[in-house]
């Protein structure tokens, strides 16, 4: 595997139309390891570029206290959940990547994490992480993004609750790292997403406010915000990734199964065809179809001395005669031979 993951999958390169696409594991392995592994294979086999896990435990995200500020009450699935006891929950057990790094190397798909603190930068770093992400909830911890930056891999930021100062203090403290290959997830940090809460319009300007490579963090129920997001530029789409939403837990319910992941991936794939390049060149096909344009007919049989008319030369199909922007120079003179109906009209018969 190449060390640069950008280099590896373009996300650089302007030119490039494939979109690095991304199943997040998550919390869907309902604590087994073998869920994992097949997970992980799943996603492959619909059409995964990766697959991202989350490097945490629940005192390295939060202290086990039931004060009422560690209680959630936004409005959640997880509403009445403590914190704590929602992360000893969905978290993935540390030991488990050497394991799962040997399964996305058997599936042929890149495996990188979100850490949440520097001693999970520190683990993952000792087992060699092509990239990290930087969750939406973790972009305010500046020092955070700067140790991850410092590792000198490529740093993928979700953006979900980051007003527009706060992207730019944690780019910042990327270059502060010398650390060039970033890239911004718009996110919409509720679960699940509102769809009308999406406001793709902005991956443009984030692209040109921010200078660097943009995609979607995608919470929603469908796949209509990351095939849009592709098709306004997206280089990057992340999709919670299940095996099947009936093993349950905190991120299921919106979450992809398979099918819907690869159908997903299908049609963002036929969408990267549908973009192609800016070009105005006809392909051989359209080429071979201008034979049904428009062209000057002759449509009445004309002798030699005959004057064209609009009664006796007409702009129809096919398009073996003079092209029709000719036909008010040539109304008006005399044609040089005989010519019958249903010939296409040439210059070289006009006097």
């Amino acid at each position: 595997m190449p060390e640069n993951l950008f280099q590896q999958f373009a996300i650089d390169d302007c030119n490039s139309t494939r979109t690095f696409i991304i199943a997040e594991l998550s919390a869907n392995h309902g604590g087994s390891l073998e869920t994992a592994v097949q997970t992980l294979h799943a996603a492959a086999q619909a059409g995964a570029d990766a697959v991202k896990i989350q490097t945490y435990t629940p005192d390295t995200i939060t202290i086990d206290c039931d004060k009422p500020w560690f209680r959630i009450k936004q409005g959640t699935l997880w509403d009445g959940t403590n914190l704590y006891d929602l992360y000893r929950t969905a978290y993935t057990p540390w030991e488990w990547l050497p394991a799962l790094k040997q399964a996305a190397k058997d599936a042929g798909v890149v495996l990188f994490s979100s850490p949440f603190d520097k001693t999970s930068v520190d683990y993952l770093a000792q087992h060699d992480m092509p990239a990290y992400k930087v969750a939406s909830f973790e972009i305010t911890d500046i020092p955070l993004i700067e140790y991850i930056a410092a590792q000198g891999k490529p740093v993928i930021i979700s953006t979900g609750i980051a007003c527009e100062d706060e992207i730019h203090e944690a780019l910042a403290a990327c270059r502060r790292q010398q650390n060039p290959h970033v890239a911004l997830l718009k996110c919409t940090s509720a679960y699940p997403a509102p769809i009308e809460e999406a406001n793709l319009r902005t991956l443009a300007d984030m692209r040109s406010r921010f200078g660097v490579p943009v995609g979607i963090s995608d919470h929603t129920l469908s796949s209509t915000v990351a095939l849009t997001s592709v098709a306004l530029g997206a280089r990057i789409v992340e999709k919670h990734f299940i095996l099947n939403r009936a093993i349950g837990g905190p991120d299921a319910a919106f979450s992809m199964e398979a099918d819907e992941f690869r159908r997903m991936v299908a049609t963002i794939r036929d969408v990267e065809k549908a973009l192609g390049r800016v070009t105005y060149d006809l392909s051989p096909a359209v080429r071979r179809n201008r034979k049904f344009a428009r062209s000057l007919f002759v449509v009445e049989n004309l002798r030699a001395g005959d004057i064209l008319t609009d009664k006796n030369v007409r702009s129809i199909r096919p398009a073996d005669g003079l092209a029709p922007k000719y036909l008010p120079q040539v109304l008006g003179h005399r044609v040089n031979r005989d010519i019958e109906r249903g010939e296409p009209l040439k210059m070289e018969y006009i006097d």
